[in-house]
């Protein structure tokens, strides 16, 4: 396991309140409540700890496949329906939702390989991510990939009620390689998947998925 890159600013921020935290309940506590700062020191480390695995990189067999789109992130499918999208494919396509919490791992992933032909961010609210309007009220970046041959696939990285940042490595004019590093989203949140309609659905409502790793569908 290793730890990925966006973390490392946010990792020594907890370090450093940790640190100072339990030095000043030590000062306070210790002389004469002993046993409230051995708790709160125990709840700093817990917290620490949360924090650093947040930003971690499992190693995974990845799975491939010309005809398969992958997972591009952690979570629990929340949406399999067919949507209308009003801002790139003007017209209905397949929607699959991954709600992430807060306790998954939080990269995310191309889930085919293609061209990248279209990326922008996106102002907006901060609803919770299972919200039904989250997908388009919400802050987020939205990248379509183009496959010859098969046709296209627009992911959005949804902000939620607590994940403020979103980090998008796309760049229009690129490959994206699937299951290779898309972005990054901060504490929580959601990925959309909007696939052609008549794609078969690989995975059910409630399904825990793996990114890089479940098979969402086939085309």
């Amino acid at each position: 396991m290793t730890i990925h890159k966006e973390g490392t600013a946010s990792i020594v921020m907890a370090a450093v309140i940790v640190a100072v935290a339990s030095l000043i309940a030590n000062y306070f506590l210790m002389p004469v409540y002993g046993w409230i700062y051995l708790i709160i020191l125990a709840l700093l480390i817990i917290c620490f700890l949360f924090i650093v695995s947040f930003f971690r990189i499992p190693e995974r067999n990845m799975t491939y496949g010309d005809n398969k789109i992958i997972a591009p992130a952690d979570g629990k499918v929340v949406v399999i329906e067919e949507a209308e999208d009003p801002e790139y494919f003007k017209g209905k396509r397949l929607q699959i939702s991954i709600f992430m919490s807060p306790a998954n791992v939080h990269v995310n992933r191309y889930p085919v390989d293609g061209d990248i032909v279209y990326n922008k961010y996106h102002k907006g609210k901060y609803l919770v991510a299972w919200h039904p309007k989250s997908s388009t009220d919400n802050e987020r970046q939205s990248i379509v990939i183009k496959r010859p041959g098969k046709g296209e696939i627009l992911v959005k990285q949804i902000a939620g009620a607590l994940a403020r940042r979103i980090c998008n490595y796309a760049k229009v004019g690129e490959k994206a390689k699937q299951n290779e590093e898309m972005g990054f989203i901060k504490f929580g949140s959601r990925v959309d998947l909007l696939l052609p309609l008549g794609t078969k659905v690989n995975v059910e409502l409630n399904q825990a998925v793996k990114g890089g790793v479940t098979l969402l569908a086939t085309w």
